[in-house]
């Protein structure tokens, strides 16, 4: 498997143990319109919404059953979360999507998250977009848009 750069690596702590479906959104939780700081194309680089939902789909399968973090996943809905996540990502490539979630810093507090967590599952998320065919080039625009999420991730330093 190839590895991200270290910095890339933190993109993806977003996505571990999303909140279930039916959560309200926060003062923080984007808008209906796609995000501004969405790279031209992303969207249409990763299959727009069907694409996405996908991508996510092979994403929670794997990362439920990984045996370095599938115990985050164990009071999650399956497929709320994957219902959630493609919302997230279709609004944050700067689809048409809205994200209802919690953010990031509330969704994770109280969930013990270390980096060696977030490592793993930037390799199951990586692993989801390589087995979808999502090139590289794309696979790190995304992790570099989520990038700045990490800080409210890991709560274990």
């Amino acid at each position: 498997m190839t590895l991200l750069h270290p910095a890339w690596a933190v993109a993806a702590a977003c996505l571990i143990a999303m909140p279930a479906a039916g959560q309200t959104a926060s003062a923080t939780t984007p808008t209906a319109r796609p995000d501004a700081r969405a790279p031209a194309g992303l969207y249409q680089a990763l299959g727009e919404k069907a694409g996405i939902s996908r991508l996510m789909d092979v994403f929670v399968e794997r990362a439920v059953k990984d045996p370095r973090i599938g115990s985050h996943f164990k009071d999650t809905k399956p497929q709320a979360l994957k219902d959630t996540l493609t919302d997230q990502i279709c609004h944050l490539s700067g689809g048409p999507c809205q994200y209802e979630g919690a953010d990031m810093k509330s969704a994770h507090a109280d969930m013990d998250i270390t980096k060696a967590h977030f490592n793993a599952l930037v390799e199951v998320l990586q692993a989801a977009m390589a087995a979808q065919g999502i090139p590289f080039a794309q696979q790190n625009r995304l992790l570099a848009l989520l990038g700045p999420m990490h800080r409210d991730i890991i709560t274990v330093r």
